[in-house]
């Protein structure tokens, strides 16, 4: 079989394309290499397979899936939004093996659509990325204030969440400052953190309680606590668990530039970590469903997790401690890869010039070859979208839904123009052949249909408390890049080949 070509879309998986020069592609497309390659295929698939972590997205959402449609939304919808997404991720990873970089999506969109494709899917792309890290460290912090409840009895407050979400920003800061071989060291040990700590659970669930939901319970209860009448509208927004955890996938692209054969590894790691999050995040949500004692104690657990109640009826205050410790650090696990891919992707942009101060965005740290202020930018703006939370008791399903209206859409930009472009497009050495048009036509009308679902409002009625301010941000982001397209788009723009559009000396300046 041919290496550009793909009878079905596991082939593309399965067949070992020829190796080629990545830094030798990487000034083809543009950029001189300055970050270290020290990542292999294993790392890669681990950095995505870490920010989709079933334990940080499936566990801290379950509260809001218990209200949004309850078990049968959750099981149901997460086989559904799995199918749909890896959809997503088969063609974005064709677009990927044809343009490896950090800049990712929006280097895919600005080559195959013009710069303002670019510069847009850029922005939202960095919305999506910044508002994951809130999401997942927020969650963290959670969980660690569950863990603090059962420990010792801490009460978790707004204030002291915040406080231990701070903790965890700086902690992930700190790791992305030693480079990125300690990045994929920490990933591949989260792999497999992960597997266990699923099996684990789920095993725990399934013998130790005496009592268990039925399979008609687990599959076919529908709850819903929004204040919407229409179950429909309220099945849609449930989604929204499903498809916050089944997003961050695109950081093994944005690793590329630091990943030995890219071309191949990086869209490999794309789709391995998109199903074997589907299969390990099915199992989680099953195993916690079928466990619940009672549902409505659940809910108002004082815990402020629902699962750690779950844990705690089913398993005895001793178990339940043990089982939030493995989800707390595998959510520290998955936060720290998120930090590693959003540093990538403001470093990138800065190197296009599209950020405000990109000229110290950009720089690079020559002992360690890790972009460090984008490390600081990351967490510094992830911390501020999270402020909300302090006053508002919806605002962590506010900066989930910031993530998912982000990167949603600018993961199917890049796709929409490959399939606009036709034969004009190259393919690199991973492709899906003559799968590419139907996969990546689902894969947009998906995006298209959940983006319009998740700028919806949640709760009814709509007020201050309840509002969907996703929406919001979304709006500020679009105008703020509106506004500073103005400013910098004679100084933004990706070069045709290195040298070409900036010289080496200027790529140089940002070494230091």
């Amino acid at each position: 079989m041919s290496s550009r070509t793909a009878p079905d879309p596991t082939d593309a998986i399965r067949t070992p394309p020829p190796a080629q020069d990545e830094e030798a592609r990487l000034r083809e497309l543009g950029y001189q290499p300055v970050l270290a390659r020290r990542m292999g295929g294993f790392g890669n698939f681990a950095i995505s397979f870490s920010v989709i972590s079933v334990l940080s997205g499936c566990m801290t959402l379950y509260g809001f899936g218990m209200g949004t449609g309850g078990p049968a939304v959750m099981l149901w919808g997460w086989a559904g939004v799995g199918l749909f997404v890896l959809c997503v991720g088969l063609a974005l990873a064709e677009v990927t093996s044809a343009y490896p970089t950090s800049g990712a999506l929006y280097y895919m969109a600005d080559r195959l659509g013009g710069r303002r494709w670019g510069w847009y899917t850029g922005w939202l792309n960095l919305l999506g990325l910044l508002g994951a890290i809130a999401g997942i460290d927020y969650g963290a912090a959670l969980f660690t204030g569950a863990f603090l409840n059962l420990q010792w009895g801490f009460e978790p407050t707004a204030g002291s969440t915040f406080l231990i979400f701070l903790a965890i920003l700086l902690l992930h800061a700190v790791l992305n400052l030693f480079g990125v071989r300690l990045v994929s060291v920490l990933n591949s040990v989260s792999v497999w953190w992960h597997l266990a700590g699923v099996a684990i659970i789920v095993g725990a669930l399934a013998f130790v309680p005496d009592r268990h939901q039925s399979v008609d319970f687990v599959f076919t209860e529908f709850v819903n606590d929004t204040g919407w009448a229409n179950p429909f509208y309220v099945a849609a927004i449930g989604l929204l668990l499903a498809q916050y955890t089944f997003s961050g996938y695109d950081a093994s692209a944005h690793l590329s530039e630091e990943t030995s054969n890219a071309s191949v590894a990086a869209s490999k790691g794309i789709v391995r970590a998109i199903w074997v999050s589907w299969l390990a995040g099915f199992a989680l949500l099953a195993g916690l469903s079928f466990a619940i004692q009672d549902y409505t104690a659940t809910q108002n657990s004082a815990t402020g997790v629902p699962p750690a109640q779950i844990f705690l009826d089913a398993l005895g205050t001793g178990g339940a401690t043990a089982l939030l410790l493995v989800v707390i650090v595998a959510q520290l696990f998955c936060g720290n890869a998120e930090v590693a891919a959003a540093s990538r992707m403001v470093f990138a942009f800065s190197r296009d010039n599209a950020l405000p101060g990109s000229a110290i965005w950009r720089k690079v740290s020559g002992r360690t070859q890790t972009p460090v202020p984008a490390v600081w930018l990351a967490v510094v703006v992830a911390a501020v979208l999270a402020l909300p939370s302090l006053y508002s008791a919806t605002a962590y399903g506010a900066v989930t839904a910031i993530n998912v209206i982000g990167i949603t859409p600018a993961y199917a930009i890049p796709i929409y123009l490959r399939l606009r472009a036709g034969n004009r497009f190259t393919p690199g050495p991973w492709s899906l052949g003559r799968w590419s048009k139907p996969i990546g036509w689902t894969a947009v009308v998906w995006v298209a249909i959940v983006t319009v679902l998740f700028c919806l409002p949640q709760k009814s009625p709509v007020t201050v408390d309840t509002m969907n301010y996703a929406v919001i941000a979304l709006v500020v982001v679009l105008v703020l890049a509106s506004v500073w397209w103005y400013v910098a788009r004679r100084s933004y723009g990706t070069p045709t080949a290195y040298g070409n559009a900036r010289e080496e000396a200027e790529i140089a300046e940002g070494i230091v």
